[in-house]
Order: C-alpha cells, then structure tokens, then sequence
C-alpha cells in the first residue's frame, strides 16, 4: 500500500509530506484548494507524462517520491528481485522534472525508464478519475470492466497469445501468397540459371587454372627451345659450355691452394656452383622430357575459358566470381522453393492455431457470461441504494464472428440498463442521464475494485452529481472497499468524509504573493469542524457541528 507521499515544487505545492494510513482515507478542503494536486503529483511517479509547467515558478526542478509498502505483495516484489531492485518489502518511486522538462525516474534509488514506471505502478495503484463514467459508454471499456470484475487474467493471457500465434500465421500466408506471385517469374529464371551453371560446373578458382593452364600450352614450343638451349648451354655444348669453364678454373686455382691458403673459399664456392649447376641441368632435363605440346588439352582449356568469359558476360561478373554468383543463384531458388513449401505447410498450422484460439476464446467468454450475472445482480443492488429504485442492469455478452475476433477473444461487451419501471433494458449511452451515468458508473467502479486484487485504490471526486442520501451510500460503499484495500477518495462530500477511517485536509494560503497549498491529517475533534464547514460553509454554528458530530457518528 501507498505509506508516504513527499512533493517538493510542483505546481503550487512548495515542501508537502503526507503518510497515508491502511483504511479509507479521505481528501477534503475547499473548491480551488487543490485536493487533487496530490494525486497528480503520484499519477507522475506511475509514469504519466510530464511537462516543464508541473514545476513551480522560480524553482529549478519539481521532486515527487511515492513509498509503497510491498511485503504482502508477491506479485511486486518478484518484480523487484527480477529487475534486481529489491529493497526489503519496501518500493520507493521517484520523478524529477527540471525547468526545462527533462525528466528523470528511479525505482528504489536506481535510475529506471518510464515504462518501468507504468509496468511496476500497474501492480500498485488504481486510479479512477471523475469522468471515468464517459469512457463507460465506449465498449472496449464495457469489456475491460468486466474482465476486471471476473478477474481471470490467465484465460485473458491464453487468449491473447493464442490469437497473436493466429494471427501472425495469417499474417504470414499472406506474405507468402504474395511472395510467390511475385517470385513465379523469378524462381523460371533462376532454375533455367542454376541449371545452366549446374552443367558448366566451373569450381571455385578454377578459371585461374585455367588461365595458367591454357598460357603454357600455348607456349610450349618457346618452353621445349629455351629448355634445350639451356642444357646446351650449361652442360651438353661441345665448346665452353659453363660446366666446362667452371671446372676448368676450379681446376687450376685448387692446384695453387698450397701456394695461397686464401684461394681456399674460393674454389668451395666454385666447387659447389658445380654441384648447382649438375642439379640444375638434371631438372632440365626432366623438364624438357615432360614437355610435349598437346593440341587437345589445349583445345579442351581453349573451349572452356571461352564458354566462361561467354557466361560471365551474361552475368555482368567477371569469370572468377562464377561459382559465388553460381551459388547465389542456388541460394535464392532453395529460398524461394522453401517459401513454397512452407505455403502448403501453413495451411495446416493456420487451422490448428484458429481451433486453439478459438477453444480458449470460449472458456473466457463462458467465463464472462458467468461474472456478467454476478456483476448485474451486484450492479442492480448499488443502483437501488444510489436512489434508482428501479434501475435493471444487463451486461450482454454476445459473440462475434470469427473473422471479426480480436486480442480480447470473440466476444462484444453491451452494458444495457433501464432507470424507470417497465423499460426494457437498452445501451447505456443511449438512455442514462449525466447523473444516472455518473451513479452506475461509480457502482461498476467500486464493484469492479473489489476484484482488481490491487492495494491501492483512488477515487477523484469520482461521487461529482451525488448528494443527499445517496451520497451516504457512496461513502458507505468507499468504506466497504477500505475494510480490504487501501481507499484514498478526493470528495467534497461530507457524507462520504464522514464515512472515512481518516481525513486529510487541504488547505491553500498565500503569502507575499505565493500561494501555498499544504495537507494535514486531521483528528476527530479537527474532523467534526472540517465536515462542519463542508456541510455550512465557513461560519460554524452549533447546528451543523450537530450534523458534523452526527455523520461521523453513523
């Protein structure tokens, strides 16, 4: 539950702490004095929108702390301990927003997005605002309320994830459909392509060997004269070959090593250039035996490269990038020729997705035709104490068709209510009152609370139209739901103040020009002058503290 709400700057408010109690607690103060500022301050730390106009005028940024008692909540603190922003039972939000409305979050003490905000004040904080009776008439509300009254959000959650399953299978059959009509053109050519390559077959740096290839046969007679000429010339000519000459120097000079020790390296060295020279001629010889000019595989490599550098010029690729454009090719048929496969397999998904969507469609619409009964008969209770003694209420829950079902299963939600005896029953925008309206829509409101299973429930002067009798029965109603949860109730109603475990008084004042808005927890004895003054305005006589000291009483 909410146990502290400190706002520093915001708006009119200078320094304000307010501790909140377990209970019904109940805002009150004149009209102007600002009752609701606090509620707009907290509306910030659950992550509503800012705007640089929520600071107060000469101040450099507005501060707003909201500290939540969390130990009995499971569902919260797991929340935490995921986000690694556990404190001990405890959850303390924070919102800063500068002159120039930069924002800033943090949740127990860690920086932390906005939509953390949003997703951790979900489980914290309902907030019912006083023309929340208009979004009454809208059916995408009608619904929401009454899957809130029914209270089953794993059938919802089914739902849900059923129908996205289903609808994004539908979703890509249509893509598929019109991948294919599109790709029909492409996946003729790319067969005619691939298949075309498939017989070249050229491998990947193949074509470079082939170039290699295709040079030394064309030179092969240049090759077989050069090869001799330089057998002749280092080791088979009759005169001055270099094996000769060489061996004729190292001759003479190794006979003068004993004259002249330096000449030693020298006739090493010379003896074996001689080796080399032996080796050398003998790998030429292998050489020039194994070269032998063949017109075939020249023809054979001639006929390739050119079927080559012809495909590659119908490519628009350079003759080595063949086998990765061949491959290319390849892919993108097995991708098409995948998406066709997978067209005829869909089908089957589709259905099997349609029958689970729609089975867990019927288990929540059973579900909400089984609370919609409860709802009316606990509706039409509430009518009757809120002065329409013959006010009937309906909530018709009818099913779609299945083309027309959404996330929220195939049903379409109808409150329809009558306020006069003998009137049929009809959609409630078509026949309630402003008044009649605001009535029912404050029963559904604390009805639908009762179930919502959060601690923290907020009511802003959502009883606007109420008064007399009725109004007794408002604050009766808040009083109930404050036995189980946490009921905080902006009202300028002295029937549901007095109703209140605790009331909190506002007050506006200024000074030297400023104006000031503080709030104050009230005793009883401070209670009985607040009511006093709530029921005959700022002149107190012994005649409303009667009626003050009554109403707290009952």
């Amino acid at each position: 539950m909410l146990t502290q709400l400190s706002v520093r700057n915001f708006a009119i408010v200078d320094d304000l702490t307010v501790d909140f109690e377990h209970g019904m607690s109940a805002i009150t103060g004149e009209t102007g004095a600002g009752k609701s500022i606090a509620l707009d301050a907290l509306s910030l730390c659950l992550g509503a929108r800012s705007e640089a106009g929520y600071v107060r005028n000469g101040a450099d940024k507005a501060e707003i702390c909201a500290s939540f008692h969390v130990e009995a909540l499971p569902r919260v603190q797991a929340w935490l301990e995921e986000r690694e922003l556990d404190a001990e039972g405890e959850c303390h939000l924070r919102r800063t927003i500068t002159a120039e409305g930069r924002s800033k979050a943090y949740i127990n003490g860690a920086p932390a997005p906005i939509a953390l905000l949003k997703e951790v004040g979900s489980y914290l904080v309902c907030l019912h605002g006083q023309h929340d009776h208009h979004q009454l008439m809208k059916p995408e509300h009608q619904i929401k309320l009454l899957d809130q009254y029914a209270n089953h959000p794993q059938l919802q959650t089914s739902v849900e994830e059923a129908w996205h399953t289903w609808n994004d299978l539908q979703k890509e059959q249509r893509q598929l459909r019109q991948a294919a009509e599109q790709n029909l053109a492409r996946k003729q050519l790319l067969e005619y392509q691939v298949n075309e390559l498939d017989e070249f077959s050229l491998q990947p740096g193949e074509y470079e060997q082939l170039e290699i290839e295709h040079k030394r046969l064309a030179n092969t007679t240049s090759l077989q004269d050069d090869a001799l000429f330089a057998l002749n010339s280092l080791f088979d000519g009759e005169h001055n070959n270099a094996y000769s000459l060489l061996e004729s120097v190292n001759t003479r000079l190794r006979g003068h090593q004993a004259l002249d020790a330096r000449l030693s390296p020298m006739v090493t060295l010379l003896t074996e250039a001689s080796v080399q020279i032996e080796e050398a001629v003998r790998e030429l010889r292998h050489y020039h035996e194994t070269l032998e000019a063949d017109p075939l595989a020249f023809e054979e490599a001639d006929q390739r490269i050119s079927e080559a550098l012809q495909l590659a010029r119908k490519h628009k690729v350079q003759p080595e990038q063949l086998p990765e454009l061949h491959q290319e090719l390849k892919d993108e048929l097995a991708n098409i020729s995948a998406s066709s496969e997978r067209l005829e397999r869909i089908a089957e998904e589709i259905s099997k997705a349609e029958s689970r969507f729609l089975s867990a469609a019927k288990k929540l619409s059973a579900s909400r035709s089984k609370a919609a009964k409860t709802l009316d008969r606990q509706v039409v209770e509430v009518m009757q104490q809120l002065n329409m003694p013959d006010g009937l209420f309906v909530t018709a829950v009818r099913q779609l068709p299945l083309q027309e079902a959404s996330r929220n299963g195939i049903d379409v939600v109808c409150f329809e209510v009558s306020v006069n005896a003998g009137q049929k029953p009809q959609p409630l925008q078509k026949v309630a009152s402003g008044g009649e309206l605001s009535r029912i829509g404050l029963a559904i409101q604390v009805l639908t609370a009762e179930q919502d299973g959060l601690p923290t429930l907020i009511f802003d002067e959502v009883d606007v139209g109420v008064s007399g009798p009725t109004a007794s029965t408002v604050g009766r109603l808040m009083r109930r739901l404050g036995e189980s949860n946490q009921v905080i109730c902006v009202t300028h109603l002295p029937q549901v103040a007095a109703r209140a475990h605790h009331q909190i008084q506002v007050q506006k004042t200024t000074k030297s020009g400023v104006t000031y808005t503080s709030m104050q927890a009230l005793s009883e004895k401070e209670r009985v002058n607040a009511l006093a003054r709530l029921l005959g305005g700022d002149t107190i006589t012994p005649n409303t503290r009667a009626n003050a000291e009554e109403l707290l009483a009952g």
